[in-house]
């Protein structure tokens, strides 16, 4: 099946249609067992004993410094927890849970390769999913867990963003996925390509392992939150994470910058102050087709975190002058009634 352009494809998502997104190259890796609540609860910094049937919670794998090994989603369902983490970490989520199989009642089983994930995106996408699936596929809420049917086919579906708009993602075996996927095409939803999907990542401000976080970076310098429970009991990392909480905030945190020009950055690139201090990184950077600015994912110093703060990246021998957002840099239809940074800056 031929491509649409990075144009079409970036525009099916952002612009009120729908697009398909392919993110089967992620792990997929189940965990069943009596004592899987238990193990799984020592090593990720949410609580997995809140975590009914049916549905889902995002969570992270810290060292015991409370730095990040791996973001990851958390599905409980009937057969087990299926946890959900990017290609990056899979081989370590995989290493993290294999050393407690010899422990208990752990089971561990490693399903990325015989399972696919596809997600739709964007302002139609519950048209799309009601085309196919009905009110049971489009009707489901944020964290809960369903598993439907798609001709013979089981397919579980959950809702979840990775471009700021509305979507959905599907789990379903692999085999079946290439007719999901053009089923999902007829109807409505456009393809979109890996390079595009990555426009909208960065434009949603979501950070990327091994890319805007790593081993160095503390869970809660990446914007997870979500991911942490700050009332459960002991896990690995946790004395670290909650002196910072009680400290008050992190001294660094990912952020959005905007640039006043088009320039090309590269990661890595410095950020500073009107004042030339150094105060931060770039990680992330893209060309924003919907706020036609160069705009970059990067870590700022506390200080430096208010929206608008001016800034300047550097680029090459020279500095281009920037503004500091918050994030997501686009607010699309996942945040309904929400301003997003386009009223910021003027752009449509």
């Amino acid at each position: 099946m031929t491509m649409v352009t990075t144009t079409e494809g970036y525009s099916a998502v952002r612009d009120g249609g729908a697009g398909v997104l392919d993110l089967s190259s992620g792990g997929r890796i189940l965990v069943a067992g009596s004592e899987a609540v238990m193990f799984l609860n020592g090593l990720v910094t949410n609580d997995v004993k809140t975590l009914e049937r049916n549905s889902w919670m995002p969570a992270a794998f810290p060292n015991v410094q409370g730095r990040l090994l791996a973001s990851v989603r958390i599905l409980n369902q009937e057969q087990g927890f299926l946890i959900d983490t990017e290609t990056a970490t899979r081989p370590k989520v995989l290493q993290l849970l294999d050393r407690f199989t010899l422990a208990g009642d752990f089971r561990v089983s490693d399903l990325s390769d015989e399972s696919s994930m596809v997600s739709v995106q964007g302002h139609k996408a519950p048209d799309v999913m009601r085309s196919i699936f009905g009110e049971a596929g489009a009707g489901i809420t944020d964290r809960e867990v369903t598993t439907t049917t798609w001709g013979g086919h089981q397919v579980t579906i959950i809702r979840a963003t990775h471009t700021a708009e509305d979507g959905f993602d599907l789990f379903l075996d692999a085999g079946d996925a290439s007719g999901l996927r053009a089923a999902l095409i007829a109807a409505g939803a456009a393809p979109v390509s890996e390079e595009t999907a990555e426009v909208l990542r960065i434009e949603a401000g979501i950070p990327r392992y091994g890319v805007d976080m790593d081993e160095s970076t503390v869970v809660t310098e990446t914007n997870l939150d979500e991911a942490v429970s700050f009332t459960k009991g002991c896990y690995v990392g946790q004395e670290i994470i909650m002196r910072i909480k009680h400290r008050g905030h992190v001294a660094k945190k990912l952020a959005g910058i905007v640039l006043e020009r088009e320039a090309t950055i590269e990661a890595g690139a410095k950020i500073l102050s009107v004042g030339d201090k150094e105060i931060g990184r770039v990680t992330s950077t893209t060309f924003s087709p919907k706020l036609d600015k160069t705009i970059a994912l990067g870590y700022v110093k506390y200080d430096y975190l208010p929206a608008a703060t001016e800034v300047k990246v550097s680029v090459g021998n020279t500095t281009v002058p920037a503004k500091v957002s918050d994030l997501p840099l686009v607010r699309g239809s996942w945040y309904q009634g929400v301003e997003g940074v386009a009223a910021l800056f003027d752009c449509p």
